[in-house]
């Protein structure tokens, strides 16, 4: 395993992060974590290096925000003398948060549920123009202090779902030690995006990265124009490690939290990570990164299938829907266009398609892309009809 300093915090962490929030589960129920599965795999990451274990408070939940099974989880992962072999970073939940009082009752929560004395990086979740001016007006920086001060937490940083001007106002608006940001090949200029990641870099603040496989996206069922610029390389790589190693290629980038699902996935990450070494991708090499990029930006919603948005009051399976829309556009001819129409037709329930969307805004307001999804979904009620 490599491992990079985390900024200011001078703490060495491994290149790759264990993300918690895509753990195996029992029957397709996300609350229900098949704990043998999972804490094999945790495990397995720790005894090969990982000592970043990130998760949040609701992970694994019920999509509404409320209190998930991943912190349970780690807690139950962490026993047998684990917990003394990484870092745990998890997060207030800043959408829930109305009163002062609100912050110190969440982390001592989440103190209980980790089954821990301390939270080594604890950040303000999801911060956007709404929740930074909640949380600032109710006092986030005095509550950050004397949670450093008491020794509950060691490191605060906030992670990040906004626009670029957002995020430069929260970097300089108090002492961050670390933050997160969604940053892949093909978000290179999305939300913080490479400007806000050498912002925070500069001023010192330890950098991690989240969705750099953008949920999967860049790793299942690419589509053949990807693969064939990909196979155009003298070193052949899988697509994560592609996704992968463009991330790490990037000297700013710490820790990468990679939410991994399978031991397989497991067992290649930490292979790939075991090379990733900051500037060691050719320009050669690079050059083949943008124009698999350039065939993937034929995607028509940019949806990393993180199921914020769900569940959806009148159920429909807004993921799903996204899915099929984005296969729909990569398709060649209308023979291939029609059949996935039919499949849609099969493997969408009539509930569960966008056509029944009822345009109530939810969705919207929970999507961390700030995706215009009752527009999108309209469009793919257009296409499935």
């Amino acid at each position: 395993m490599l491992y990079r300093k985390y900024g200011k915090t001078n703490e060495m962490v491994s290149v790759l992060g264990f993300g918690c929030m895509r753990l195996p589960v029992i029957d397709g129920n996300a609350r229900n974590i098949d704990d043998d599965k999972a804490i094999a795999m945790l495990r397995y990451g720790i005894d090969n290096g990982i000592n970043y274990v990130d998760t949040a408070y609701p992970y694994h939940g019920d999509g509404m925000g409320g209190p998930g099974e991943s912190e349970p989880f780690v807690a139950r992962a962490l026993k047998d003398g684990y917990r003394d072999k990484v870092n745990i970073a998890t997060k207030l939940p800043s959408w829930l948060i109305r009163t002062r009082e609100d912050m110190d009752r969440y982390l001592n929560e989440q103190l209980e549920r980790l089954e821990t004395d301390h939270i080594d990086f604890y950040l303000v979740h999801a911060l956007n123009a709404g929740t930074w001016k909640t949380v600032k007006e109710l006092g986030i920086f005095e509550f950050l202090d004397s949670a450093v001060k008491d020794g509950r937490i060691r490191y605060p940083g906030f992670s990040f779902h906004d626009e670029l001007p957002v995020f430069k106002e929260i970097v300089d608006a108090y002492d961050w030690t670390f933050c997160q940001v969604q940053y892949n090949y093909l978000d290179e200029y999305f939300q913080a995006g490479i400007e806000g990641l050498e912002y925070a870099a500069a001023k010192g603040i330890g950098i991690a990265v989240m969705e750099p496989l953008r949920g999967g996206k860049l790793v299942r069922d690419i589509p053949d124009s990807v693969q064939a610029a990909f196979d155009k390389a003298d070193i052949k790589r899988t697509p994560a490690e592609w996704a992968l190693r463009w991330v790490w290629n990037n000297p700013d980038v710490a820790v990468t939290l990679s939410g991994m699902s399978t031991l397989e996935q497991v067992e290649e990450n930490l292979k790939i990570a075991n090379e990733a070494h900051s500037g060691s991708l050719s320009k050669q090499e690079l050059d083949i990164v943008e124009e698999a990029r350039t065939a993937f930006r034929q995607t028509r919603v940019s949806c990393t299938g993180c199921a914020y948005c769900m569940p959806c009051p009148a159920g429909v399976n807004i993921p799903g829907n996204f899915t099929y829309i984005n296969e729909y556009y990569f398709l060649d001819n209308e023979k291939q266009k029609n059949a996935l129409k039919e499949t849609y037709a099969a493997r969408i329930s009539e509930k569960g398609r966008a056509s029944q969307c009822v345009e109530c805004g939810t969705c919207e307001e929970h999507c961390p892309q700030n995706l215009p999804i009752i527009e999108e979904l309209k469009h793919v009620a257009e296409v499935f009809a």
